[in-house]
């Protein structure tokens, strides 16, 4: 006969939970200080990378671009009759930029030209010139008479066997001699003073002519343009400006704290605020022999007694390495961030 073991089983539901883990105490504040702790340390490294770093290097982000404005101005005056560029135009050296009206310059030089004329035909007489070397050679022959005249009399005169009145006589004839062969020379001479001064008369006259077309100095870009047709201009009057974009630099403004170990050939990068990320090289090519408030319209006076200390700066141009990118051109008055790497 076969027993049936029937087993009891409990429902899942009937069956008592499990406890919860139970967190360990003070396991968040430990993960907190850990970071804290990599924290600190992240900023202590980047401190002292700062500060290894500013042992060789100085940066300053008051600096700007510089560059020659050249002004155009005119050397004589007149009208203007043409006016060959315009505003923001690119310019070679020697282009003609303003015409002023030439036509009395013109008739000036002619003039010149016909005195100049008239002091060689002066000149190229043979028989006026003949004339006048004769008459040098006559007086120089009387002076020399008169002088040695002179020199007989003298002892005579001192051994009173002739009279002081002829001394004296003997005396003003060679003075008389003398001036009169001075007067032969000059007289020689000025034919040749006269050629000399039409000449340089023509000359000036020729130069003026050529100041009626006001031609660019060099390479650049026209800016500033205030010139018309029609208008009347006088010699030294702005007519316009020219900025040669192909010779600039970096002026910056250092604190006299940061130029202690800055000299000349020593790198540099700078980024200009107008081409965000782009870096250019460069080197330092001169320090200012003063600081920047020295040069201002009312240095200050430290000796006055109101005296507060302010740290200087010193202006230190940096050149670029590389030609002007065309593409992004360095124009003068961009602002510019500068770091130097001193040595």
């Amino acid at each position: 006969m076969a027993t049936t073991i029937e087993r009891e089983t409990t429902p899942a539901a009937t069956r008592p939970a499990r406890p919860a883990p139970v967190a360990k105490p003070g396991g968040n504040k430990g993960r907190v200080f850990i970071i804290m702790g990599v924290v600190l340390l992240g900023l202590v490294a980047v401190g002292i990378r700062r500060w290894i770093y500013s042992l060789t290097h100085v940066s300053t982000d008051n600096a700007q671009v510089d560059g020659h404005i050249i002004p155009i101005l005119p050397k004589v005056g007149g009208y203007v009759v043409e006016v060959r560029t315009d505003e923001n135009r690119q310019v070679k050296a020697g282009d003609t930029l303003v015409v002023l009206d030439d036509r009395d310059y013109k008739a000036r030089l002619a003039q010149a030209e016909a005195d100049l004329a008239v002091a060689l035909a002066g000149v190229s007489n043979r028989a006026r010139v003949g004339q006048a070397e004769a008459q040098v050679a006559q007086m120089q022959a009387n002076a020399e008479k008169a002088h040695a005249d002179l020199e007989r009399i003298k002892p005579l005169a001192e051994k009173d066997i002739v009279p002081k009145q002829a001394l004296d006589a003997g005396e003003a004839a060679a003075r008389a001699a003398d001036a009169a062969l001075a007067a032969a020379q000059a007289a020689l001479l000025g034919a040749d003073a006269r050629v000399a001064a039409a000449r340089a008369a023509r000359d000036q006259a020729a130069l003026n002519l050529s100041y009626t077309r006001i031609t660019a100095p060099s390479e650049g870009v026209v800016s500033k343009k205030s010139v018309e047709i029609g208008q009347l201009v006088q010699p030294g009057q702005p007519l316009m400006s020219e900025v040669p974009l192909s010779d600039v630099w970096v002026t910056a403004n250092l604190k006299e704290t940061q130029t202690a170990n800055v000299t000349p050939g020593d790198p540099a990068d700078f980024t200009v605020d107008a081409y965000p990320g782009r870096h250019v090289k460069g080197h330092v090519e001169s320090l200012s022999p003063a600081t920047g408030a020295k040069f201002s319209l009312l240095p200050p006076d430290n000796a006055t007694g109101n005296f507060t200390k302010v740290v200087q700066r010193v202006p230190v141009r940096i050149r670029p390495d590389a030609q002007n990118d065309s593409t992004h051109p360095l124009r003068p008055g961009m602002s510019v961030v500068v770091t130097i790497t001193t040595k």
